[in-house]
């Protein structure tokens, strides 16, 4: 295919789909047309994905990286509390890679993920790198007007929560980066299990959407990030824009408890991959002490954790355990440090 030929490839999958709500226009103009209503709003969110900064394309099968590349904008959309709508999808691709299967098994993935929340592809763009993968992900969410779920609205005295579990998949990269594979002929080790699902949370993360639709449409969370720089930084941006402070509390961390199995041979400390591991995807935010009773216990089969408490900005941010306190520094992923 060249990349017209590809372009109708893909939009005859995604018309495959039929209509999406608010949609007037998708591929094939130079723009996605997507109707507004009164009292309704549209939110917007984009992610990279560079090969050798943010996956290795060697370990990462095409169908896995289609998933990812729409989860971690999901996961955004999910932590504004807001229902995701449509997608945008963007590649740049190497020759030698163009001319394999890589595409086919990419949207193959990408669009198992979409069908899951009925979210609809409406454009995108497709070019020659010299080199390296690009990916760029956009989604649409929608969501009734002013209901959104900032980071900005923690108050002292809310309760901080966590959803999932921590650690996994950043344990997944370090596995990733010793050699460990997806599907490797290792089956006669006694960890090879433990070892998949760990790749697995790293190259195929679940968006919390479900919760992320609890918390927003119930206005249940007062404030809300995803946990993709790593639960010490994302605990700091989201306490930057609400101006308070936090304390921690280390024994409440719902450590993802296959990283606690593996760690003693596999030299991963369960606590510094929670804490600064980031690409958990998990949703942390705050909720008032009245609406606490409110919080269903599991969403999709994915359970909540109170991990801490809002303080003052004066405070600063903290984490405890025991009778010992110390400062929480943000220690998560940067890309240029």
């Amino acid at each position: 295919m060249d990349e017209f030929q590809f372009i109708q490839h893909i939009r005859a999958q995604a018309e495959k789909r039929g209509d999406a709500p608010g949609l007037k226009r998708a591929i094939g103009d130079d723009a996605a047309v997507l109707r507004q209503s009164a009292g309704r709003q549209t939110l917007i969110t984009t992610d990279l994905l560079v090969e050798d900064i943010d996956f290795v394309l060697a370990a990462s099968p095409p169908e896995l990286l289609g998933h990812k590349a729409l989860a971690v904008s999901l996961s955004d959309i999910a932590a504004m509390g807001v229902r995701p709508r449509w997608t945008l999808s963007s590649l740049g691709i190497p020759q030698d890679v163009w001319d394999k299967d890589f595409v086919t098994r990419f949207y193959r993935g990408f669009f198992s993920l979409a069908d899951r929340y009925d979210v609809r592809l409406i454009g995108g763009d497709v070019s020659r790198t010299p080199e390296k993968i690009v990916i760029d992900s956009i989604v649409l969410g929608e969501c009734a007007s002013d209901q959104e779920v900032a980071r900005s609205g923690a108050s002292p005295g809310d309760l901080v929560f966590v959803s999932g579990t921590l650690g996994g998949s950043a344990a997944g990269q370090r596995l990733l980066q010793r050699g460990a594979r997806i599907g490797a002929l290792q089956a006669e080790e006694p960890e090879w299990e433990l070892v998949q699902e760990l790749l697995l949370r790293h190259l195929q993360p679940e968006p919390r959407v479900g919760w992320g639709l609890v918390l927003g449409e119930h206005q249940l969370a007062t404030a809300m990030i995803d946990i993709s720089d790593g639960l010490s930084s994302d605990l700091h941006h989201l306490c930057h824009e609400s101006k308070v402070g936090a304390m921690i509390d280390v024994k409440r961390l719902p450590l993802d408890p296959r990283v606690t199995e593996l760690c003693g041979r596999r030299a991963l400390d369960p606590l510094l991959l929670a804490l600064n591991g980031g690409e958990d995807f998990e949703l942390l935010f705050t909720v008032s002490p009245g609406n606490v009773p409110k919080l269903p216990l599991k969403v999709d089969g994915v359970s909540l954790t109170h991990i801490g408490e809002v303080g003052n900005a004066s405070e600063g941010i903290k984490i405890r355990e025991g009778s010992r306190v110390w400062d929480l520094e943000a220690e998560g992923w940067k890309h240029f440090k």
